[in-house]
C-alpha cells in the first residue's frame, strides 16, 4: 500500500510523493483511486473502472461516487492528500470560480480531460406526453419569472397553444449537477434571450440577468430528484403526463421504455450531438490532481484505459458516450497520457 502524509503532499514533488511515509497511520493513507461527480459521468466512469480492473487485477478497484458536478468539484478543490479524491467527474467545464478555488488550497496543477460529448435530452414514457419543444418553450414553463415577470403558466397550452392542454411536471436534475448548469446555460438562457429586452439586460445587471433567465420554479412544476437519473426515468414512466430531464445516455438506455421529446425539431440522437446540431449537446470532462499521479496507485493505467474506450464505436459509444471531435480528441489524449495542465485562462 503506498502511504504519504496529506500536508506534505502540497510541499513536495510527485516523485517524492510515492516514497512518502504516513505518521497518521491506514486513516491518511490509501491505495484505491477515487473519483467524485457528475452523475452523468457516472456510468461511463464506472464502465472504465471495471476494464482497468479486468485489464489491471493487481490494483483494487476505483471508488466511484455520485456526488453532482458542483459537489464534486467543491470536495476535489479542497486540497491534496488521501482524504481528499483524485478526480472530478463533470457534466459542464469547471468554472473559473473552481480553479480559483483549487489554486487557494493548494491543487495548483489540474489536469482536464474531455472524454466525450453528451446531450440533455427532454423525455417522456412511450404513449404518454408528446411534444415538438423550443428553448422559449422551457424557459416560459419553467422559470421562476419568465421575462421578469409572475410564473402563471399551469399547463403547456398556457405557454403556447400548440402544445398539449396538460400540466407542467417536470423531473429534473439539482441545482448541484452539472445537468442542471448545462439546462440553464443551452436552453433556459437561449429561450430568455429570444426577449430583446433580457439580451440587453445582460449587458446592464448580468446578476438580475442570471436571475431572471436561470431561476427555476419552486412551486411543484419543477421537481428535483436529486443525483440520480435512474430516479427520473422511474419517475416519468410511472407518469405518462411527466416529463424527465437527464443525460442522452440514460435516453438511450431506456428507448424501450422513453421516448424523445424533440428541441427545435432536433431528436437527441448520437448523429445529433455529435455535430452540435442538437441544442442541448455539452462536452464532458474528467479533472485529475497531478500532484496525486505518483502517490494513488493505479491512477495513471485508469486515465490510460479512458483513453481505450472513448473513442467513436468504442465501449463506452456502447452505453450512450458520443465521441469528440478529432482534435479535441487528440489534445485529451495528450492531457491523459503527458499530463498537461490547465492555465485556467480561458474558463469563465
Amino acid at each position: 500500500m503506498t502511504k504519504f502524509k496529506s500536508l506534505v503532499f502540497a510541499a513536495v514533488s510527485s516523485a517524492a510523493l510515492a516514497a512518502c511515509g504516513s505518521a497518521g497511520g491506514d486513516a491518511a493513507s490509501r491505495d484505491s483511486i477515487r473519483a467524485v461527480g457528475s452523475s452523468t459521468v457516472f456510468p461511463f466512469a464506472k464502465a472504465v473502472s471495471e476494464a482497468f480492473v479486468r485489464a489491471n487485477p493487481d490494483f483494487k478497484s476505483p471508488i466511484i461516487e455520485s456526488t453532482g458536478t458542483g459537489g464534486g468539484m467543491k470536495l476535489f478543490c479542497a486540497g491534496v492528500g488521501a482524504e481528499t479524491p483524485d478526480m472530478a467527474n463533470a457534466s459542464r467545464r469547471m468554472k473559473a470560480s473552481e480553479f480559483a478555488d483549487c489554486q487557494a488550497n493548494g491543487v495548483t496543477d489540474v489536469i482536464e480531460i474531455q472524454v466525450g460529448l453528451d446531450g440533455i435530452a427532454f423525455a417522456s414514457t412511450k404513449g404518454g406526453i408528446t411534444m415538438n419543444l423550443t428553448p422559449q418553450h422551457i424557459y416560459e414553463a419553467l422559470a421562476a419569472k419568465p421575462y421578469g415577470k409572475d410564473q402563471t403558466a399551469k399547463t403547456w397550452s398556457d405557454v403556447d397553444p400548440s402544445l398539449p392542454n396538460d400540466p407542467i411536471l417536470v423531473y429534473g436534475p439539482p441545482s448541484t449537477s452539472g445537468t442542471r448548469d448545462a439546462l440553464k446555460e443551452l436552453i433556459l438562457e437561449a429561450g430568455c434571450k429570444s426577449d430583446p429586452e433580457m439580451k440587453a439586460l445582460k449587458e446592464t445587471d448580468e446578476d438580475k440577468y442570471s436571475q431572471i433567465c436561470t431561476e427555476v420554479r419552486s412551486d411543484g412544476a419543477y421537481v428535483d430528484q436529486g443525483e440520480q437519473d435512474n430516479l427520473i426515468v422511474q419517475k416519468i414512466e410511472g407518469n405518462p403526463k411527466a416529463v424527465g430531464v437527464f443525460g442522452y445516455s440514460y435516453l438511450e438506455e431506456n428507448l424501450d421504455k422513453l421516448q424523445d421529446l424533440p428541441i427545435n425539431g432536433v431528436e437527441a440522437t448520437y448523429e445529433n450531438i455529435s455535430s452540435f446540431a442538437y441544442p442541448g449537446a455539452r462536452p464532458l470532462y474528467v479533472y485529475v490532481k497531478k500532484a496525486h499521479l505518483a502517490a494513488i496507485p493505479g491512477l495513471k493505467e485508469y486515465l490510460a484505459q479512458w483513453t481505450k474506450m472513448w473513442a467513436k464505436g468504442g465501449d463506452l459509444a456502447k452505453i450512450g458516450l458520443v465521441a469528440s471531435p478529432d482534435d479535441v480528441m487528440a489534445t485529451s489524449q495528450k492531457a491523459a497520457t503527458e499530463y498537461t495542465t490547465l492555465d485556467g485562462s480561458t474558463l469563465k
